[in-house]
């Protein structure tokens, strides 16, 4: 699989532009600030595949990057505190709705903050993508900004919180330094070895 292959192919901004051409669809969801685009970006190894903004909030809408010719990284729109009118987060969180709603999703990635407890917007991700019945992981990203001794109380925070079940992964990930991109990545591809 060559990850450097990869092509932005759209944006969605309601349903009816959702793309169902039989590829399997990886999903990533985050808040605004967790640095989703930066995880997208160390994961496929390229600079600015994924817009990195310095103000959160720039994904408004469901975009779809084709990863060599076989499968799609969905980015969905960050939710949580980015500065917009209340109308336009309504319209993000109905747009997610519908793209769950969908049932395109191959695997689905939520990406969390490793420093903080996952707020009440990344407990109904977490739910939203248990209820779809595919498979997820949660990748703690920014984990070069915790101490080493930080590290396994954070996790063990985020697996209670989430109330994940052992057969979630939760993958220690820093986009930063690239740690957990071979664990992520495996991940990923063994979700798609098995169709």
């Amino acid at each position: 699989m060559n990850l450097h292959n990869t092509e932005y192919v759209r944006s969605a901004a309601k349903a009816g532009d959702f793309l169902h051409d039989g590829r399997a669809q990886i999903a990533m969801a985050g808040r605004s600030n967790v640095g989703k685009s930066s995880v997208i970006n160390r994961l496929l190894d390229r600079k600015n595949l994924a817009r990195v903004g310095n103000s959160p909030g720039k994904t408004r809408q469901v975009n779809y990057f084709l990863i060599d010719k076989s499968f799609y990284l969905v980015d969905l729109p960050g939710y949580g505190y980015a500065k917009v009118s209340k109308t336009e987060r309504d319209r993000w969180g109905q747009l997610m709705e519908a793209y769950f709603a969908d049932e395109q999703i191959t695997l689905g990635l939520l990406i969390v903050d490793a420093r903080h407890k996952p707020t009440a917007d990344d407990c109904t991700m977490a739910q939203w993508f248990k209820d779809t019945g595919c498979p997820f992981a949660v990748v703690a990203n920014k984990l070069d900004k915790l101490k080493k001794s930080e590290v396994e109380p954070n996790l063990a925070r985020i697996r209670e919180t989430l109330e994940l079940g052992e057969d979630v992964p939760l993958v220690a990930f820093s986009a930063e330094k690239g740690t957990g991109k071979q664990e992520l990545l495996s991940i990923v591809l063994g979700c798609l070895a098995k169709g």
